[in-house]
């Protein structure tokens, strides 16, 4: 296999902001770099108390996207053995779809949620707040899904991926 050799971003943590990721780069046209299919590390990995916010706008006609932590960045367009969450949006089935891979091995699909809150077209707000048991997911400020930690330890959950039907705006 041959390994992409795309530039990526840096995440950095301010220091009055210990909970907040975002995101830094050493070029000038910023935008290159949210470009989808998206790869970027998390410097430090997750714990409690961190969070990722994703601004992104969906496409006029989308089919899915997916957003995903990871441990590690894994080679070309594969993620690695270990992916502590993975969002998939459907929709045409209307569905959100959780789940985690240990060890190459994916466990069951979470599909449960209060409401299908994605629009065609239109821009969302999410927000993974990771807690000592599990993740918190908001898309516009109100609670999605809770997910229960499947890969520990936290600090090794370093890689966000973003890919599908859907366009970042900003990363924090």
């Amino acid at each position: 296999m041959k390994r992409e050799a795309t530039r990526r971003p840096k995440w950095k943590i301010s220091s009055s902001e210990e909970s907040k990721v975002s995101i830094s780069s050493t070029e000038q046209k910023d935008q290159r770099h949210l470009a989808v299919p998206f790869r970027g590390h998390i410097t430090g990995g997750m714990r409690p108390g961190r969070k990722v916010i994703i601004f992104a706008v969906l496409d006029a006609h989308p089919d899915r996207f997916y957003i995903a932590l990871t441990c590690g960045c894994g080679m070309s367009r594969e993620p690695p053995l270990d992916v502590a969450l993975e969002i998939c949006v459907r929709f045409k089935e209307r569905q959100v779809l959780r789940r985690a891979c240990v060890r190459g091995a994916w466990g069951r699909a979470d599909s449960a949620v209060p409401f299908f809150p994605f629009i065609k077209d239109q821009p969302f707000k999410m927000e993974m707040q990771c807690e000592h048991g599990r993740f918190r997911v908001f898309l516009d400020g109100q609670q999605l899904f809770d997910f229960h930690h499947r890969v520990a330890p936290l600090h090794l959950i370093d890689t966000l991926w973003i890919r599908g039907s859907v366009a970042i705006t900003k990363l924090a």
